[in-house]
């Protein structure tokens, strides 16, 4: 279950939410991504817009699993919009998601 953090690391921190899943079993983020959303919607997953809508689920596991596997690789990230929230995932386990509209209203 997401956790509010604020945390500094996010391009935005306000309203940021926080789970995790663990790369090393084999935790496939576009779950972890998905399952996130849902339980800050309050939805069953199901009745989600597709991921693949937002991002390619294959290449998002992938590019975690490839950045585990390469030694000195550092940390990557990526981030994309799903379900009107900002997604970060990172190849170390981490999923940040952030209310999109708060970005643009504190622009605004």
């Amino acid at each position: 279950m997401p956790s509010v953090d604020d945390s500094a690391d996010a391009p935005d921190s306000r309203d940021s939410y926080v789970t995790t899943f663990d790369p090393t079993l084999d935790d496939q983020p576009s779950d972890a991504v998905v399952s996130a959303v849902a339980s800050l919607v309050e939805r069953d997953p199901i009745e989600l817009t597709p991921l693949y809508e937002a991002v390619e689920p294959d290449a998002l596991d992938t590019l975690v699993e490839h950045a585990q596997e390469a030694d000195g690789a550092g940390t990557h990230q990526v981030w994309f919009t799903y379900e009107g929230f900002d997604v970060g995932v990172r190849s170390d386990g981490e999923v940040r998601i952030r209310d999109g509209t708060s970005v643009a209203n504190s622009s605004a």
